[in-house]
């Protein structure tokens, strides 16, 4: 594991809210010179402490007007059912995070769509119709005061 310390750690609070800030202007606000912040940056991405970059989309202007998290119970506890499911979420473009979780039951996924009758369609023709799928339970998502995901 790669030693962090509290500089590194500032870096990284940063460049996760704001990943296209210039390195001049991170370097001021963790009060390190323009190269010894660039190279703390190469190192962490390096080490794999920083994976990657990523564009944060509205979805407002993508048209995504319904958020629900589902939790999802399989009909059968085995690596095969539980292979086709996932196969079966990863092709499924309103599926914007599958997350298999302990507990109740195997799944938690968070679906965006236009809209109920968007999502209606996805829980019955798609996600309804996966005979793995034993349980669905939907909570729809009425606004997310906080919400840190890169």
């Amino acid at each position: 594991m790669t030693e962090i310390d509290e500089k590194d750690r500032q870096i990284l609070r940063i460049l996760a809210r704001e990943g296209r800030i210039s390195n001049l202007e991170l370097a001021e606000r963790v009060a390190l010179s323009p190269s010894a912040c660039s190279r703390r940056v190469q190192a962490l991405e390096a080490s794999g402490v920083i994976a990657g970059y990523r564009a944060v989309l509205s979805p407002e202007r993508l048209g995504v007007g319904f958020t629900a998290y589902l939790t999802v119970g399989l009909s059968e506890h085995t690596k095969r059912v539980q292979e086709a499911f996932e196969r079966a979420m990863r092709a499924a473009p309103e599926v914007r995070e599958c997350h298999n979780i302990t507990g109740a039951v195997e799944y938690l996924l968070r679906v965006e769509v236009s809209d109920l009758r968007a999502y209606k369609r996805f829980h019955t023709d798609i996600l309804g119709a996966l005979p793995q799928v034993a349980t669905i339970t939907t909570y729809v998502v009425m606004g997310s005061p906080k919400d840190d995901r890169g």
